[in-house]
């Protein structure tokens, strides 16, 4: 298949492109104007890479050009704590740029997406509740796919990713806090550490992408469809640094309950989810962190 894929450069992008280029895609790329290409693993020279301007005239012109068979949109923009200054790259990055990618799908005859959302829509277990305003800009590009689903037949599958951990994660996310920790031996305040996560390692949320090509392939997606990408059970921060502790071998210098909990801490991860068919994480999180503590040696 030809696939165009959004937020190559990230983390889960970017292990996803290496994943279809072993599974013999041919894998293109939209980039913005001077994006590093260095963390696609120096797989450059397989991969056509589109620089988008901005506009949506730009937009319409490199779906032309690609033709992909599907298209998987990954690019966002994250902030967990909006300022007001930041409603504009939000609403730019997260609704402009994606309704811009399916307007210009329609015009071209491009069928098929794989959008991506987060757990963080459903705060407190709820159908549709905004953890923050990245979620709910997440929210408003799914209402405004709508439209095109109902108008161009486009069929869609959403993933709804949860916590994703693996190596080369330039995040500052939980488990690169973990091993600075351990490198570092500082001490660090955290919040009490009651609330609980979903972590699942990024070969398992690659798998999941394969599986929703493949069911877009065959023909199996009438309109839009939702699935969860997150393991049977969550676990409890201050369980999961436990288990780090014990893989790694150390004790780590926590301090729980020196800060506290975040606005609208997400205590329990969305529960009631659907995951992909046929889809179930294989890496546990003991034998994910053993595999990122061996990649350390």
């Amino acid at each position: 298949m030809k696939i165009l894929v959004t937020g190559a450069t990230g983390f889960i992008g970017s292990h996803l492109v290496q994943r279809l280029l072993r599974d013999k895609h041919q894998v293109h790329v939209l980039t913005r104007p001077g994006t590093d290409l260095d963390h696609l693993g120096g797989h450059q020279d397989r991969i056509v890479v589109h620089s988008h301007l901005g506009s949506t005239q730009n937009m319409i012109e490199i779906i032309k050009d690609a033709r992909p068979d599907v298209v998987v949109h990954l690019a966002s923009l994250f902030v967990g704590e909006h300022k007001s200054t930041d409603l504009e790259e939000l609403i730019n990055g997260n609704v402009l740029l994606s309704t811009q990618i399916v307007e210009a799908m329609s015009l071209n005859d491009v069928r098929q997406l794989i959008n991506v959302g987060t757990s963080w829509q459903h705060y407190e277990d709820a159908d549709y509740n905004p953890v923050n305003l990245y979620a709910a800009t997440k929210q408003a590009f799914r209402s405004l796919l709508s439209f095109y689903v109902e108008t161009c037949d486009l069929r869609v599958i959403n993933l709804e990713l949860f916590d994703t951990f693996g190596p080369n994660d330039r995040r500052e996310k939980l488990f690169n806090l973990l091993d600075r920790l351990r490198t570092t031996g500082e001490t660090i305040s955290m919040s009490p550490g009651y609330q609980h996560i979903n972590p699942v390692y990024i070969d398992d949320v690659c798998e999941a992408f394969i599986l929703a090509l493949k069911r877009l392939r065959l023909g199996q997606v009438k309109g839009s469809e939702t699935y969860s990408v997150c393991s049977d059970n969550s676990i409890e921060l201050r369980e999961l640094v436990r288990v780090y502790e014990s893989e790694a071998n150390v004790k780590l210098n926590v301090k729980w309950g020196g800060r506290s909990y975040r606005a609208r801490e997400v205590m329990r991860p969305w529960s009631r989810g659907v995951n992909l068919p046929g889809w179930a994480p294989r890496i546990s999180l003991q034998k994910g962190i053993k595999m990122l503590l061996q990649l350390d040696v």
